[in-house]
């Protein structure tokens, strides 16, 4: 993890504006739908005009709007375009909620545009946030301008439910003293999460992991429990998309090389769900924009800016 954060500091990031809040403006939603939430986020501008719609990024499982604050920093320097880093449902600081898939995401980030009055956006989402901006963009085309997807498939994911099971367990049956340190508390943890997964993935879980300052009590960011429930209908995921009609509009793929998230011989069959798609393949693993940022923030800004 010190590596990837060393990557990131690498970047040129001039100052930027952030804005962080949390707006709490409700309206009523069909009951045929899920009722959305309302979003946690960081916005970033730049003295660029804002020309173009604005970006909405959304992060993998376990993550959350951190993950793309040095990706955000730099690109509104490269592009004439807000950008939001979004923590998505049951992640971050964004509240949770007993539904988690790629649904009720969607529904969440279209109240978070209607609150805005953004009449459409470039969305970006990496792993299980891909998934869900995938789903954004099919079900509604016409608030998706283009469309950004980062290491993630639509049709297979190659962990297996068991081993995914196995980290959610380790999760939630952590018992953690408050009158424990926050040092002795993440050792604890993170010796339990190595049972259950490799380093990488396990420095990546340890992000979320908090205590309370009045309490001591010890709790995740993620909604561990709900996740650990929703996680048997990830597996569902394309038969509820091939419901949806293909997205036309403008999309990019950008995968790693050394990461199984997306394989080669499944392009031919994602390129009739996006058939106006290209896919970009970098040097890399499954945290492709930690590992190859200047790569990717290229790739990235070329992209938002292409007039198409």
């Amino acid at each position: 993890m010190q590596r990837l954060t060393k990557s990131l500091r690498s970047l040129p990031f001039p100052a930027g504006k952030i804005l962080r809040t949390q707006l709490v403006v409700r309206r009523e939603y069909s009951s045929e739908i899920p009722d959305p939430v309302e979003l946690s986020f960081d916005s970033y501008t730049a003295e660029n005009p804002e020309t173009s719609p604005p970006l909405l990024t959304y992060h993998g499982l376990f993550g959350s709007k951190q993950n793309w604050r040095g990706i955000s920093k730099a690109l509104v320097r490269k592009v004439s375009r807000k950008v939001y880093a979004i923590d998505v449902r049951n992640h971050g600081e964004s509240p949770h909620s007993s539904v988690h898939n790629s649904k009720a995401m969607s529904e969440d980030l279209r109240l978070f545009m209607e609150q805005r009055s953004h009449p459409n956006a470039a969305c970006m989402g990496h792993s299980m946030g891909g998934r869900s901006m995938m789903y954004f963009a099919r079900k509604y085309p016409e608030l998706v301008e283009r469309l950004i997807v980062v290491d993630i498939s639509p049709i297979s994911v190659p962990r297996s439910t068991g081993e995914m099971t196995e980290i959610f367990d380790a999760m939630v049956s952590l018992d953690l003293s408050p009158s424990m340190s926050m040092s002795e508390g993440r050792k604890i943890a993170r010796e339990k999460l190595l049972k259950a997964t490799e380093d990488e993935t396990v420095d990546f879980i340890m992000l979320n992991l908090r205590k309370n300052p009045d309490t001591g009590a010890f709790s995740w960011a993620c909604n561990a429990h709900v996740l650990r429930e929703f996680l048997t209908r990830f597996d569902k995921y394309q038969s509820n998309l091939e419901e949806l009609p293909p997205y036309t509009g403008p999309t990019t793929f950008i995968c790693g090389t050394r990461s199984p998230y997306m394989r080669r011989e499944q392009w031919p069959q994602i390129q009739k769900m996006f058939p106006n798609s290209e896919i970009h393949w970098l040097d890399a693993g499954h945290l492709v924009h930690f590992e190859k940022p200047q790569e990717f923030l290229t790739i990235v800004s070329e992209f938002l800016n292409r007039t198409e």
